[in-house]
Formats: structure tokens, sequence, C-alpha cells
């Protein structure tokens, strides 16, 4: 295994007993959160494999549902986030697959409601506190989030994807990996984006604009 820095062996600041089960679930929690750009009403999370055995004792589901209040992994608040969930107005189901399933044993479903819409995230914690989401909306991707990465939600259009692209390299910025994802041809899609710059928001807003576009959220590391 290649370790790219001493925090992959040793892990990430956080509060909890486990990188995997604390600090990555809290990751996956608070990307959900971004992706869905607001706090939402309520949220369903439903854990599978050794999530669902051991969330209890290492705090996973405290963890999940801070990063879903838009806490980091390293407060101290974590430990009291269900507490801090109802208090917002925010209602939280958690419910566990322990049998044996084709996910990932540290996987986590999250799905987030309010008024205005939903949306079902799936992530994996896959140790020292690094994740990967490999589901959003219902697309398959592989998700990182380990560099600023762009998420564009169109329909599928001749040229969404050059006139995106367009945009990125007008502002000088480089595309380090890029996948697509469709539910079928003509229908909704999603461009997953990382980016070795920085995105400012005027160009979140560019990407905005693009007739096929109906959604954009950025993911920043």
């Amino acid at each position: 295994m290649h370790y790219h820095s001493i925090f992959d062996i040793i892990g990430p600041v956080m509060v909890g007993p486990s990188s995997s089960h604390t600090a990555g679930a809290a990751r996956i929690g608070k990307t959900a959160r971004e992706i869905f750009g607001r706090a939402p009403n309520k949220v369903e999370i439903t854990l599978y494999g050794s999530f669902a055995q051991t969330y209890r004792g290492h705090g996973t589901d405290l963890a999940l549902v801070a990063g879903i209040l838009n806490l980091n992994a390293d407060d101290e608040r974590i430990v009291h986030s269900l507490q801090l969930a109802k208090e917002s107005g925010v209602d939280i189901v958690i419910k566990t697959v322990a049998e044996e399933s084709d996910f990932h044993p540290n996987t986590a479903k999250v799905f987030l409601s309010d008024q205005r819409g939903s949306l079902e995230v799936v992530g994996i914690s896959i140790g020292g506190g690094k994740i990967r989401i490999t589901e959003i909306a219902g697309f398959k991707i592989s998700l990182s989030g380990e560099s600023p990465t762009l998420l564009v939600f169109h329909h599928d259009r001749f040229g969404a994807i050059a006139k995106v692209a367009q945009v990125l390299a007008c502002n000088e910025i480089n595309i380090g990996h890029m996948e697509v994802a469709r539910r079928s041809r003509g229908d909704q899609a999603l461009m997953v984006i990382e980016t070795d710059q920085d995105l400012a928001e005027g160009i979140i807003e560019e990407v905005k604009k693009i007739e096929p576009v109906y959604q954009v959220a950025l993911l920043n590391p």
C-alpha cells in the first residue's frame, strides 16, 4: 500500500475512537450535506455491515449526524450531535442492515429531505478518515473528495460537457479527473469534475447558466 503522508497511517485529528467509523462517517455526512446544499428537515441513515454492527460503540451515528449538521470530525460537539439535531428541528431516523450484502462493510446510505426536495447519497469509509462516495441521487459514481470537485446535474444534451469544460478552460482551471453518469440516453445526467485549482463562486455561476444544467454543487476538500 502506498501512503501519501504520515496522516494516512495515524489518521486525522478527530473526536472518537476510530478513523474509519468516526472521522470517515463525519466526512460522509458532511459531504451529503454539501451536495444537498442546505440543512435538511429529515434524515434517514441506513448503516451496513461493520457500520451496522458497531456504530453505537464507535459513535458512527453521532459522527454522521454531526457531518450533516456541518460539523467537522474534530469538533467536540460531535458527542452531542443527536441532541443538536433535535434542537435544530432535524428528524433523524437510523436503520441497520447487519447481514451480508453487496455493500462495502463500512457503508452508509444517507437520505436527506425537506419541503424543497430530497437527495440520497451512498458513501463508504476506506480508512484513515478517507471516504469514497459511490452514489449520488441514483447515479453510480466514484468520488474521493480529496480535490475540489464540481458536481453538475444536467439533462443529457449534445454539447453540455463541452460547454462546462469551456467555462473551466476560460478560467484556467485544469481538470484532474472527470466522469459522467446518466440514467438513460437523453435523460438526467451528472458530471463529476475534480480540478487542480480552487473554484471561485463566479465560475460556479457561469456553469449554472449553461442551458442543460439544472443544479450545481461544489465540494471542497
